[in-house]
């Protein structure tokens, strides 16, 4: 075993869990769930069969992952944030099939803030960010920085988090210097030489 598992959390079989990856104290992961390397699950994560989560992912206490959901390379889920999988759920009409699941997926880099939900079927795009406590109910654009019910676009987020302030269609991140271009609704990082 080439990852950390607190004894109080369960692997079942199946599941496959690369190396360097630090599973906390009572989670659940589910067969056939797939983890990357040097991935944090803190307390209380449920991954459920057949997910797929990219390396150096941050998931933090009290956040479950159901079949469908898809988390690219370096997301970060923060605390008791909340995944859907099916659009129409209803105990009478039970939806647990692999055909029932919508499939969500969090791209490279973005960020998904405390208490926020992502209801399933939704693309969040690559170094978004989720303001805490939002509700995303459709495709999130890369950079993206999403807040309220529902969510809605209110600004654009550097890969390294800080707020982008645009002018002429161009800005420089104040924090790290990165430089981007915004091309219609689109932001594009610039490579500088």
């Amino acid at each position: 075993m080439n990852y950390f598992a607190h004894e109080s959390a369960y692997v079942d079989d199946g599941a496959q869990i690369g190396a360097g990856t630090k599973i906390w104290h009572f989670c659940h992961i589910m067969p056939g769930a797939v983890i990357g390397e040097f991935c944090s699950l803190g307390q209380n994560v449920f991954v459920a069969n057949r997910v797929q989560i990219g390396s150096h992912v941050k998931i933090q206490n009290n956040v479950s992952i159901y079949e469908g959901v898809i988390l690219e390379d370096y997301v970060f889920c923060g605390p008791s944030m909340v995944f859907t999988n099916v659009k129409t759920p209803r105990s009478a009409y039970p939806r647990n099939t692999a055909e029932d699941y919508a499939i969500t997926r969090v791209s490279h880099g973005a960020t998904i803030g405390a208490n926020a939900t992502i209801v399933c079927g939704v693309t969040v795009g690559a170094w978004a960010f989720v303001a805490a406590g939002a509700v995303v109910t459709k495709d999130v654009p890369a950079y993206a920085l999403v807040a309220g019910v529902p969510g809605r676009v209110m600004g654009w987020a550097c890969e390294c988090g800080a707020t982008l302030h645009f002018q002429d269609d161009q800005a420089i991140c104040a924090d790290c210097g990165k430089h981007y271009q915004k091309i219609d609704t689109m932001i594009v990082k610039r490579v500088e030489s």
